[in-house]
């Protein structure tokens, strides 16, 4: 069995506990585009690929995914308009409609986005054979802005490996150009670089791309295997601030967004998190710290003969105010179930919209700022979401509150208090939950488990599973530091979870995910506040100071 089919039933036994059946779970890996053999894919009728290919989630009949019904009652508390560039619109309807499933598979091998998939619950690709020690295997430098090295909040790498054909287009050293199975680590740096750099050896693998703005946000790439590079800018330190769109073939700019939007309410133009790629329909959704909900049809032609890349966006714009909403802007990366998408603001609002018509469909006030990605699971044929809030507007002292919400509805399921402190000021730095939780798996699928910074004491934390069914505490590890990075769930092939944690004292613990229990640690001497991803059982993650490093799990 070839990696590619060892990676897609993994994922339908990971993602889905529908797909318990053997029949159902080979039903749906049949149902995926297959590539040809030799790790490559290519499209079965031309070199030139434009806009939307048969749906990955296509039902066995041959029916598209159906869309679940979204609302046109009004929600209280919440108004809202749609803008196309500055002008007003009526409304918006989606053709085709752009349907996320839970058991979506990218075209190529590898961590794409923000924690992997559209329910930011995938943030590894593969599984590992044990988890009892750490070693570095390499470390890469970058160099430093105004705001540091390395990598911050979020600061995930994507860890891609090529497809042949797509590797020989592209503008690649020559020694990776030609090496079957070379994987590629695409990382944003602090330092206003994106650097490109060899799985097994940290070597740079291509020139970096500088854009002078420090990055803190996560890359994202192309789920069709499109040699596209997805990428926003946290702080406008040296000209324009907005997202950026890079073809990979020769790492040109292919489209700017910018940040600044007259028609904003809110003239912040920072992107920290990752969008929403839904490669059927060509289409881009994007949460901005603007305040602003992007819709943007890509308009891709991609030529693997010439080669050439090209897009010509359309963007839909969603702008909104919540009553009693204190600031606006989204920080955290936009999650998704079929046609409803989520994400929470700078005042812990909550949103579900409807992406075929941009209506909202619900929303729910929140106690704080909430920056951490909300996670979503299908449970029972519906979706729940999984949140966490900081303490910001709350002061120096308040409660971090974590919820379990009804996808559908909005409905509050369970919810936990825990008590956190935060440094205000000119240089502030948050506590309680900016980490995205883990939604558990195989043996652990009866639990989630989040990171809660500077918990009961100022430079404390604490790493707590949850059950999935009323959110009683499973386990607890109180920690001296606390955590900003988040978790790493890994499993073995008896399906048993260990969880990788970076912390603020510059170390990473690899963790029991049964019971909590630490096994080993790795110190990296500096803070590590990105979040790691996990490629078969190599681990990629940089600190504050001006460093990436290659984590073997033994």
């Amino acid at each position: 069995m070839n990696r590619r089919r060892m990676f897609r039933l993994m994922f339908a036994l990971l993602g889905a506990s529908t797909l318990v059946i053997g029949g159902v779970a080979i039903l749906i890996y049949l149902s995926h585009k297959q590539a040809p053999v030799g790790n490559e894919r290519e499209s079965a009728t031309s070199a030139v690929e434009t806009v939307a290919q048969p749906s990955a989630t296509q039902p066995p009949d041959g029916r598209p995914p159906a869309p679940l019904a979204g609302t046109t009652a009004p929600i209280p508390g919440l108004s809202y308009a749609l803008f196309s560039g500055s002008h007003p619109l009526a409304a918006f309807h989606a053709d085709p409609l752009p349907v996320f499933s839970p058991q979506d598979v990218p075209s190529i091998e590898g961590i794409l986005t923000f924690r992997g998939n559209a329910q930011r619950t995938m943030p590894v690709f593969g599984t590992i054979e044990s988890a009892t020690s750490l070693s570095q295997l390499w470390q890469a430098h970058t160099s430093r802005s105004s705001w540091g090295g390395g990598a911050g909040w979020t600061g995930q790498p994507a860890i891609v490996r090529w497809p042949d054909r797509t590797r020989a287009m592209m503008n690649l050293y020559e020694e990776f150009k030609n090496r079957p199975n070379f994987t590629e680590v695409i990382y944003a740096s602090l330092d206003g670089r994106i650097y490109f750099l060899d799985l097994a050896t940290g070597k740079p693998s291509r020139p970096p791309i500088l854009i002078r703005n420090p990055i803190k946000g996560s890359v994202t790439l192309d789920p069709r295997g499109y040699p596209l590079l997805y990428v926003g800018q946290g702080i406008p330190e040296t000209g324009a601030i907005g997202y950026r769109i890079f073809s990979l073939i020769d790492q040109s700019l292919l489209y700017f967004l910018d940040g600044k939007d007259p028609i904003a309410g809110r003239k912040w133009g920072a992107f920290d998190g990752a969008p929403l790629i839904h490669g059927d329909t060509d289409t881009m959704i994007l949460g901005g710290e603007n305040g602003l909900i992007y819709n943007i049809k890509l308009n891709t032609t991609f030529n693997r003969t010439t080669p050439s890349i090209t897009i010509k966006p359309t963007v839909t714009k969603y702008r909104y105010k919540a009553a009693g909403q204190k600031e606006i802007g989204t920080e955290n990366s936009l999650s998704a179930y079929k046609n409803y998408v989520y994400f929470a603001d700078n005042s812990g609002v909550i949103q579900c919209l409807d992406i075929t018509t941009m209506k909202p469909v619900w929303m729910t006030p929140g106690p704080d700022d909430t920056d951490a990605t909300l996670t979503v699971e299908e449970e029972n044929g519906r979706p729940v979401l999984y949140t966490g809030c900081e303490v910001d507007k709350q002061g120096t002292a308040g409660t971090a509150l974590i919820r379990k919400l009804d996808g559908l509805t909005g409905k509050v399921l369970w919810e936990k208090a825990y008590p956190c402190f935060s440094l205000k000021g000119s240089r502030p730095v948050n506590g309680g939950v900016l980490a995205t939780n883990i939604v558990g798996k195989q043996k652990a699928a009866d639990r989630v488990v989040f990171t809660i910074a500077r918990y009961h004491t100022f430079n404390g934390g604490l790493i707590v599973a949850l059950d999935k069914t009323d959110g009683h505490e499973i386990w607890q590890q109180i920690t001296t530091a606390y955590a900003w990075s988040s978790p790493v769930d890994l499993y073995d092939a008896n399906g048993n979870m260990y969880i990788l944690q970076g912390d603020s004292a510059g170390m990473l613990r690899l963790l029991d995910g049964k019971n909590g229990v630490e096994r080993t640690r790795l110190s990296l001497n500096a803070n590590i506040e990105a979040t790691p991803a996990v490629f078969n059982g190599t681990a990629v993650v940089a600190t504050r100071e001006p460093y990436i490093y290659g984590i073997q799990i033994h």
